[in-house]
């Protein structure tokens, strides 16, 4: 069941465009791009959600209609600018479905920036204002586009310190290194559940529920794939006070005697809680589970809190040292840091362990707000562009060219410059590239038929994203 009025989801100057495009328009044609940004690819992701929840089936309705005529001419103060027989036009040549086609890259691929992601036009020459009035919302494809990025980056920085620091035999536990510790953070449960499932797509570590719910309702997903374990907040741990801090201690242990159970520990002394009591009083009980203690510090800074615990605790409990010489801590103890997370930093915590000898297999992580909330369309510069046009029947080409004064007040060609004609994404040995519609007649389109006149003509399974990511 539809729960909100498409007509009601575009920036309100969109409305005006019927008029505003020159007489004679037939078709608008236009493309979604990374202009480049923090990274230089784009794992793309998310497109298949906006087409089921908004624009599949019957997307226009009279009510609908009714609805928008009235708030519209509120929002102008003026009748006339909400045309709503271009909206019946819809519902009565197209059963309110729309006369758009969609074309896009696989889910999940990921592509070189400055390169096509995805095209939309008008199949209907009566509706050629409806491409770019679905810019505002199908440009939302940044959003879960920008995070599946943000963690598939993060995972060549874990592997590269995999490889660097830990046995072979180790490497699955990449998997699970990447914690998604966001949903608190993120602005609607509908981000979490896009943001929360692009994570999934390169880690399979998260307490955003809804990310798995998401995945099976808009993706089909075979199964449920983000995981946790049993997990203490501060609330459990500081409940009898400074005093009664080992006796929380002890139940917890008794309460999941075993399997993986992760304690916050930094409610009073996390230097001393390592020492004196995982390490201490409790350290033969930790060594004799059945499973994992993970211990997580939540305060202070990364890099130093966690090389003096890993001292700490290979001091405590003892290590191993692995074929590439870097130390290992008893499987019954770990660690994990979900405090001052990003991107960034956590280059730099691996970097600093590494140097300490420690190996990466020891440390998981946690990532909240800098996973899902801490992005924005120009984290990877997402632009909605036109460059193909047919007016009167004519063929135009179409492109934004600007000319702009840097900071040394010198004329240059800007970044925002955007791609001309009819688009094809095409890859050979040398990579991805931009072409137009009728070159490179030997390689196909990289770009599929994904949406058209109002049906979903492919779709992803959320194992096949997986996959490709």
């Amino acid at each position: 069941m539809k729960t909100n009025n498409l007509l009601l989801l575009a920036d309100a100057y969109k409305y005006s465009h019927h008029a505003l495009y020159y007489p004679g328009t037939e078709k608008i044609y236009s493309y979604l791009e990374s202009r480049g940004g923090t990274f230089d690819e784009t794992v793309f992701y998310g497109l298949q959600y906006f087409l089921k929840e908004y624009l599949q089936g019957e997307a226009v309705t009279r009510a609908d209609v009714d609805a928008a005529e009235q708030l519209m001419n509120q929002v102008f103060g003026r009748k006339g600018v909400f045309k709503r027989e271009i909206f019946e036009y819809i519902i009565d040549k197209h059963g309110g479905r729309l006369p758009v086609r969609i074309k896009a890259v696989p889910e999940g691929m990921s592509v070189p920036v400055r390169q096509v992601l995805m095209t939309i036009e008008n199949t209907d020459p009566n509706c050629y204002w409806l491409t770019n009035f679905l810019e505002t919302l199908l440009m939302q494809v940044w959003y879960p586009s920008t995070v599946a990025t943000v963690s598939h980056q993060v995972r060549k920085v874990v592997k590269r310190y995999y490889d660097e620091t830990v046995d072979q035999a180790a490497h699955g536990g990449i998997d699970f290194v990447l914690n998604d510790f966001g949903f608190r953070g993120v602005s609607s449960v509908e981000s979490a559940g896009l943001g929360g499932s692009a994570h999934l797509l390169s880690f399979l570590g998260s307490d955003t529920v809804y990310a798995s719910v998401f995945a099976q309702k808009y993706y089909n997903a075979d199964r449920v794939y983000g995981m946790s374990v049993p997990a203490t907040e501060h609330s459990i741990m500081t409940l009898l006070g400074k005093e009664g801090e080992e006796k929380v201690f002890d139940h917890v242990l008794r309460a999941y005697p075993e399997g993986i159970l992760s304690c916050v520990s930094d409610s009073y002394d996390v230097f001393h809680a390592v020492s004196n009591l995982w390490g201490g009083v409790f350290k033969d009980r930790i060594l004799a589970r059945n499973g994992r203690l993970v211990v997580r510090p939540d305060s202070g800074d990364p890099v130093m809190t966690l090389k003096t615990i890993f001292q700490l605790l290979f001091d405590k409990f003892g290590f191993t040292v692995n074929s590439k010489g870097y130390r290992v801590l008893p499987p019954q103890i770990r660690v994990i840091q979900g405090d001052g997370v990003d991107y960034d930093s956590i280059q730099t915590i691996y970097d600093a362990l590494k140097k300490d000898g420690v190996s990466a297999e020891n440390l998981v992580l946690g990532m909240g707000g800098a996973l899902l909330q801490k992005v924005n369309r120009d984290t990877q510069k997402f632009a909605l562009k036109c460059s193909y046009a047919e007016v009167d029947g004519r063929p135009v080409i179409v492109q934004k060219s600007p000319r702009e004064m840097d900071e040394n007040g010198n004329l240059v060609r800007s970044f925002k410059t955007s791609k001309a004609g009819r688009l094809k994404l095409v890859r050979d040995a040398a990579g991805f590239r931009t072409v137009a519609e009728g070159a490179e007649a030997g390689l196909p389109d990289v770009l599929e038929t994904v949406f058209e006149n109002g049906e979903i003509r492919k779709e992803y399974t959320f194992a096949s994203i997986r996959n490709q990511a």
